[in-house]
């Protein structure tokens, strides 16, 4: 089979599955157990990378009314819209002053040719995660969400992930959560397809907490009433 380095449709995807499966057969057993993680594609470019900045350390509802504001306010949405931007009329529309200068900064580095966003397909994951955390704002979180969901990159890998941590935790019976560099190891063995584990692990991760928040909702059965034997 060939090692397509990206994934872009649900045949992309499921050809990776069956070549993860084959690295570390433990992925078709999560799969089997949590269902297939589902394709999930978003918007590349500037606004892709600008959405994941504004949704950080936000509820889903939040982000998405922020982000309905800017896109609303700033048509067509790019970098130039926000390097003319005043940080007040940034602000009113619900930035924080630190999403404000990480926008700033990388619409900057776009503009100037720093950061060339439609260039980043055609590199490795580690050289595309290079040129992204180069510029002001964009961490290495950011940067790996960005290839994974908005580039579809095959191999990038969030080690910094909380949730990606306490998911390798809870599915392999780790007995302490992962730290970033314990992932990085962790998932060495699954090249080229570290996003595709990923996706797994999360996939994993939130049917695990599904089925215990329903277990804990489930009422407890009465106890049999223990009464002595007569005879």
């Amino acid at each position: 089979m060939t090692k397509q380095s990206h994934i872009h449709t649900e045949a992309d995807l499921e050809a990776a599955l069956a070549a993860l499966g084959k690295a570390d057969p433990r992925f078709v057993a999560l799969t089997a157990e949590a269902g297939r993680p589902p394709l999930r594609r978003r918007p590349d470019g500037f606004a892709g990378l600008a959405a994941i900045i504004v949704a950080q350390q936000l509820s889903t509802a939040s982000a998405s009314a922020i982000w309905g504001r800017l896109a609303a306010a700033f048509d067509p949405f790019g970098p130039a819209a926000i390097l003319r931007a005043r940080p007040a009329r940034l602000a009113r529309l619900g930035l924080s002053g630190p999403k404000i200068r990480a926008l700033k900064a990388i619409a900057g580095a776009v503009a100037r040719g720093e950061l060339a966003l439609h260039a980043l397909g055609n590199l490795a994951a580690e050289e595309a995660h290079a040129a992204l955390i180069a510029v002001h704002g964009i961490g290495p979180w950011t940067a790996d969400i960005y290839l994974l969901s908005c580039l579809g990159h095959a191999d990038a890998w969030p080690a910094g992930d909380l949730a990606l941590q306490e998911a390798a935790r809870v599915a392999f019976g780790l007995r302490a959560r992962p730290t970033a560099k314990e992932m990085q190891v962790l998932a060495e063995p699954w090249r080229p397809w570290r996003a595709v584990a990923a996706r797994i692990l999360w996939t994993y991760y939130r049917a695990a907490a599904e089925a215990a928040k329903a277990s804990a909702k489930r009422p407890a059965r009465p106890k049999p009433s223990l009464k002595p034997r007569r005879g």
